[in-house]
């Protein structure tokens, strides 16, 4: 403006006063105080012009100065609330699979998205799991929403909203089909059956819910076990396969006798089976001198006295609200005969574990019947086991189609379900397992003795010592 200024002052008539200006032809010539001509006044004009021009261009140039410094003004104030709310997030660790994603301020450098792959310009971010996300590209990996929540759950290296993890990947009870909750440490806490982990909360433990006698699965809230009348409760898979009286397990009792011959240990006398109740069962217990028995239960007999005994007769029905109706028992007076008055077998109970309890109290039989005397109770106990866990693993075979030749008639006539072959196993897991003194650790000693030197081997040193050969 100051050259704009010094134009429209006018020319000056001083005689000292000296000046430049240029001529219409471009060239330059040396002013005195010569009188001003009319080439002097366009050339006054030009310059006008031209000072008006550069005027207009400086303030152009100052406004839009002024727009620059607003414009960074706005960046640098989004950028200052950025801050101000990171500074407003407390970072966090959770315990076990739970994190709190880290909100971070407004990108200044490289990065590249983890979800989307695209660079992470100015904007807010997510630092999380060992990278930075847009906050819509950190999504659920059930659900694929975004997680916006303040916490979230991981999975291997997928990240899930708590409820999403929860339904997924949360443990629910399979008596009562809750989520299991979470105990006063914050963790998980069920108990869970070691053969068919069956996972429940561990409350029922002492809330009444009933497990099968058989299998000892716990009755799941949507399912009735059938209730026999001595108090026992059956699952309705093992009901299937159960036998109920004493004519029903005459041909088991024929396969175990046939089973005993395949391995020269024929039984020669004519031993009555029975099959009772459980109070007639702890009745001939009380009348028995000296016998041996599995707590905390007893399932099986070897009498040697005589005695009196109440034995079921007919197959029960199942009635209204699945419990056993119209059993007919009758009294049957042992005899002694020999060493052995009868075998008594807790009705009730599938064919397999029926027939391993049978073959136990058989060998304790066999071996009263053969001369072996006052041996003691964990070799006794566990040569019996042996037994029982032999005829168990020849019916499991028998299941499976191999072995076809030694196939007893019981299992030709029937169809096997893949549940009763998986029952097998499990009776075969619970004489392995078993951490009793006397009927898990002589199962044990008798047969790592068999592996090792044979049955009948083992028999002779029993016969010989009264102990297992080491």
């Amino acid at each position: 403006m100051a050259w704009f200024r010094k134009f429209f002052k006018g020319p000056s008539l001083k005689a000292s006063e000296r000046r430049y200006h240029r001529s219409r032809n471009g060239g330059e010539k040396m002013a005195g105080n010569e009188p001003s001509s009319s080439g002097d006044v366009w050339s006054e004009i030009e310059d006008i012009d031209r000072a008006i021009a550069l005027s207009l261009s400086e303030e152009d140039q100052r406004r839009k100065k002024i727009m620059d410094n607003e414009s960074h003004l706005h960046e640098d104030e989004q950028l200052a609330k950025a801050i101000q709310e990171s500074l407003n997030v407390e970072p966090q660790y959770g315990n076990g699979n739970i994190y709190q994603p880290r909100p971070s301020p407004y990108s200044t450098g490289f990065r590249i998205c983890a979800g989307c792959h695209n660079e992470i310009s100015y904007g807010r971010f997510l630092n999380c799991i060992g990278a930075v996300w847009h906050p819509e590209c950190f999504r659920c990996h059930a659900c694929n929403q975004p997680i916006c929540d303040y916490e979230f759950s991981m999975s291997g290296n997928f990240p899930f909203h708590k409820s999403c993890y929860k339904e997924h990947y949360h443990p629910k009870c399979d008596v009562c089909q809750q989520f299991i909750p979470i105990n006063a440490s914050g963790l998980i806490e069920y108990r869970a059956h070691p053969f068919w982990a069956q996972k429940y909360c561990p409350f029922h433990e002492q809330d009444g819910t009933p497990r099968c006698c058989s299998c000892e699965r716990m009755e799941p809230r949507e399912t009735r076990y059938v209730a026999l009348d001595d108090g026992r409760k059956l699952c309705l898979e093992c009901l299937d396969s159960s036998i109920m009286d004493t004519n029903e397990c005459q041909p088991l009792y024929l396969d175990i006798q046939k089973f005993y011959e395949d391995l020269n240990m024929k039984v020669e006398q004519q031993v009555p089976l029975l099959l009772v109740e459980r109070q007639a069962l702890n009745e001939a217990l009380c009348g028995e001198k000296g016998g041996h028995y599995h707590m905390p239960e007893t399932r099986g007999l070897c009498l040697s006295e005589e005695q009196i005994v109440s034995t079921i007769l007919r197959r029960p029905r199942i009635g209204a609200g699945n419990r056993v109706m119209k059993m007919r028992t009758e009294p049957y007076k042992l005899t002694r005969r020999c060493e052995v008055t009868a075998i008594l077998v807790l009705y009730g109970l599938p064919r397999l574990l029926t027939g391993s309890i049978l073959a136990h109290e058989m060998m304790h039989a066999w071996l009263r019947l053969n001369g072996y005397q006052t041996l003691s109770q964990d070799i006794e106990e566990g040569i019996c086991q042996v037994l029982a866990r032999l005829w168990l693993d020849s019916q499991i075979m028998s299941m499976s189609g191999s072995n076809v030749a030694s196939t007893s008639s019981s299992v030709l006539n029937r169809t096997i379900s893949p549940f009763e072959r998986k029952l097998g196993e499990f009776f075969k897991h619970q004489i392995e397992s078993d951490t009793s003194r006397v009927y898990g650790n002589g199962y044990r000693a008798g047969n790592r003795a068999v592996l090792k030197y044979g049955l009948q081997s083992t028999l002779n040193h029993i016969r010989l010592t009264g102990s297992f050969p080491s």
